[in-house]
């Protein structure tokens, strides 16, 4: 018999354990002694919190102590009963639930790796289906509102010109939040007139402007900040007490040019900040682009996830498509105009 704790302590940390006898640990959530060659750790939070939530329900469903828990305890009933109790008394969502699942999922791969004699155990909790639900459309921004959002910058005040690259920039590369967060001074290459994202997997993609779009667009030339602190002072964009500026920074400064672009009901279906990644995959899609060559800009993961984009309506983009391009240059006027 083997305690789930002591795996469960294996799962979290991101290691794999050898066969070996260990001591037992005080907390589930402890990390084990030093990672074994080729091993990396866990880094998303959900992992931890779903185990939080399971492992207690798990000690009320068999009426026993969390560290008296075995293998043989973690059955699909199990996993079942836990995803109806975070349907039915937490009020979870779907997508809550599945993304639970997931995490349970991962464990019982671990089960099976580690442990082949509870290999049924581990292909039961894998064969339960995800639940199914209703994804919300995908929000993105026409033509003419891309152009009201960017005239919407202020080039004349202090952190004007940092607001209009950040927009550019998010447009341009269809970058995430996080990833235009975390971007640094030396990911940017003047002679070359590219930008290095580090996304997904930290795996870095190159972003430069296409053929079609270099005499309109101006090279990218970030405004350093005149005194940010010197711990942040390797960050692209820094917020105005010269700290980092966070992907929640991001997104509130989105949506404060949204919400004076935009009327209120056009705000319920977009997210601020992803809704220019949609926008430019869709832009990329009415050029005639392929689908691979979306999901490399994007740094989708899987192709799937870039045919989402062929299920939308192109039609409305095809009323004004010249004016879409010329925003670029109508920034670039605005600015030597203000120097």
């Amino acid at each position: 018999m083997h305690k789930a704790e002591q795996i469960l302590s294996t799962f979290l940390s991101g290691r794999r354990e050898r066969h070996e006898a260990q001591p037992p640990r005080p907390s589930v959530l402890q990390p084990l002694s030093p990672p074994h060659q080729g091993s990396q750790p866990v880094h998303h939070p959900s992992l931890p919190d779903a185990f939080k939530l399971f492992l207690p329900f798990a000690s009320k469903y068999h009426r026993i102590k969390i560290r008296s828990l075995r293998l043989e305890h973690i059955t699909s009933q199990l996993v079942l009963a836990f995803l109806d109790d975070l349907q039915g008394e937490r009020k979870n969502l779907p997508r809550t639930r599945n993304h639970r699942l997931a995490a349970l999922k991962s464990f019982s791969k671990m089960i099976r790796f580690m442990h082949p004699d509870q290999r049924k155990l581990a292909e039961a909790i894998l064969n339960i289906p995800k639940k199914r639900f209703r994804k919300a459309l995908i929000g993105f921004l026409y033509h003419d509102e891309i152009l009201k959002v960017f005239k919407t910058v202020d080039l004349r005040r202090k952190e004007g010109f940092r607001d209009y690259v950040l927009l550019h920039l998010l447009f341009d590369s269809g970058a995430r939040a996080s990833e235009i967060a975390s971007l640094n001074l030396d990911y940017f290459n003047p002679q070359q007139n590219t930008l290095a994202i580090l996304g997904k997997g930290d795996r870095f993609r190159l972003i430069g402007p296409g053929a079609e779009d270099l005499s309109a667009s101006p090279p990218l030339h970030p405004e350093i900040p005149s005194h940010p602190k010197p711990i942040y002072q390797h960050r692209l964009f820094v917020s105005q007490r010269g700290e980092e500026l966070t992907r929640h920074g991001i997104y509130r400064l989105c949506q404060n040019h949204l919400t004076r672009a935009l009327p209120p009901k056009r705000l319920q279906d977009i997210n601020p900040v992803h809704s220019f990644r949609h926008s430019r995959a869709m832009d990329l899609l009415y050029r005639g682009q392929s689908i691979t060559d979306i999901k490399n800009r994007l740094g989708h993961e899987n192709l799937q996830s870039t045919m989402t984009y062929l299920q939308l309506d192109l039609k409305p983009q095809t009323s004004h498509p010249e004016r879409f391009h010329q925003v670029h240059a109508i920034g670039h006027h605005r600015r030597s105009q203000d120097r």
